[in-house]
């Protein structure tokens, strides 16, 4: 049960306090007769309910006050479906994201202006987002707070860690995030433009982790669309305002990254194509979640007041005529 308006219970101090003063109230009259003979005739028992009405006012008041607060009770449970979903973002963030084929901005600028987007959409969704270079940093644990997220997105910026590209730190720290959350509407989404090659755990090691919680891990693998630079052996080589291309050796791992837990691998080599990657993962990740509400409530108001109006009438009942008393 509850009450629509709790602040009205406080008037329930005047009844009581009404009914404490009765409580201790002493009877001090007296009444003097000349011969015991005339009490035979006295109504001594109906004296014996003398305050009979006075409780009644006493409860009736109290009732009406219960009333004015309006007691509610649960009528009807309604199974509402929502969309819920427990999403990480992790960025990369490694000097390699500098490069501007992303025209007319760099790789990391566009990255971020999308991821910005898509975080803002994920209302009522828990969003969490992690950082890496040669190392992870946990930006923003699990939040609803969406905007606070695209925030933090948007000031993200190179030179925040050292250089390299820890992929296997940042998916670890991301499992961390979501390990205690529903495997089945969880999933961790990794934007990239390298190979693994620093940092622990190791990549294999976190693939097998998020493979044994179940939680599904989307790769994005950001490259250039010149296709005569190239990454060898994990290292890229930054000619200009241009980065490598990304390597068949590099997009493998990343393949095998959502493979092996049951997400997807993308390539983007423009802004657009990322805003579309993302979009499909959000269409992948959608997830019915039944949540039980009570959204119908009984209203006692009617019953207590018609309750309240009657012990105010036996009051007065009572009063008028079995206890009714003359001056």
């Amino acid at each position: 049960m509850r009450f629509a308006n709790p602040q009205l219970l406080l008037l329930l101090l005047l009844p009581a306090f009404a009914a404490w003063q009765l409580w201790h109230r002493k009877v001090t009259a007296r009444i003097a007769f000349s011969a015991l003979g005339l009490l035979r005739q006295a109504p001594v028992r109906r004296a014996r309910w003398a305050r009979l009405p006075e409780w009644l006012a006493i409860a009736g008041l109290a009732v009406l006050v219960v009333a004015l607060a309006r007691p509610q009770l649960p009528s009807g449970v309604e199974r509402v479906t929502r969309k819920s979903r427990n999403i990480v973002v992790a960025l990369d963030i490694s000097s390699s994201m500098k490069a501007k084929d992303f025209q007319p901005v760099n790789r990391v600028t566009a990255a971020r202006q999308v991821l910005r987007d898509f975080v803002l959409k994920r209302n009522g969704d828990l969003v969490g987002y992690v950082l890496f270079a040669g190392t992870a940093f946990l930006q923003a644990p699990l939040t609803t707070d969406v905007q606070l997220v695209g925030d933090m997105l948007g000031r993200s910026d190179m030179g925040q860690l050292p250089d390299g590209t820890a992929i296997g730190t940042a998916l670890a720290m991301a499992l961390n995030q979501i390990k205690d959350m529903p495997a089945a509407g969880s999933c961790v989404v990794i934007v990239t433009d390298g190979a693994n090659n620093k940092g622990k755990p190791s990549l294999p090691q976190a693939i097998e982790a998020a493979r044994a919680l179940g939680v599904r891990v989307h790769a994005i693998g950001l490259t250039s669309a010149d296709t005569t630079s190239v990454a060898l052996n994990g290292v890229w080589s930054v000619r200009g305002d241009r980065a490598a291309h990304l390597s068949k050796q590099d997009e493998a791992v990343l393949q095998r990254v959502a493979v092996r837990t049951g997400g997807r691998y993308a390539r983007a080599t423009s802004p657009a194509q990322l805003d579309s990657m993302l979009t499909a993962v959000d269409e992948l990740e959608r997830h019915d979640v039944p949540v039980r509400e009570s959204r119908r409530y009984k209203e006692l108001f009617p019953i207590l007041t018609a309750f309240g109006l009657l012990l105010l009438a036996g009051d007065r009942a009572l009063r008028a005529t079995w206890l009714r008393s003359t001056p």
